[in-house]
């Protein structure tokens, strides 16, 4: 297999304000976007914000849980990004655990992201190789 590149791809029904969010409060860097679809430069990767067509999705009513999975960015310091976030009014889930620290929050459209410290991380992979 001969990958070239990786990405992710979140399905939206706030498509205008999830747009917002990310390039403003997450500042990410726009590569490329069109009428139905943003395309983010995500840190080596990158995340493209579509706009959601599948009828069985548009159909759930507002009290139902989408499944979806999470977005996770690693970083130095995870308390200065809690700052900044909450500095945004973003509601921020501020967690330490034994394996690490998490922030996690919601975009507009209830897509679950988090920032987790590096350290810890590559702790466990280097204690993992060992």
């Amino acid at each position: 297999m001969d990958i070239k590149r990786t990405g992710h791809i979140l399905y939206v029904r706030k498509y205008k304000e999830c747009i917002l969010f990310y390039s403003t409060v997450l500042k990410l860097d726009i590569l490329f976007q069109n009428k139905e679809l943003t395309c983010f430069d995500f840190f080596g990767t990158y995340l493209m914000i579509e706009k959601e067509d599948r009828a069985d999705y548009l159909n759930l009513g507002g009290g139902v849980k989408k499944a979806f999975s999470c977005i996770r960015m690693h970083v130095i310091n995870v308390k200065e990004i809690v700052l900044d976030l909450s500095a945004e009014k973003i509601p921020v889930e501020y967690q330490e655990h034994s394996w690490g620290v998490v922030a996690k929050f919601f975009d507009p459209d209830g897509n679950l992201l988090a920032f987790k410290d590096e350290e810890t991380f590559a702790k466990q992979i280097k204690e993992y190789i060992k």
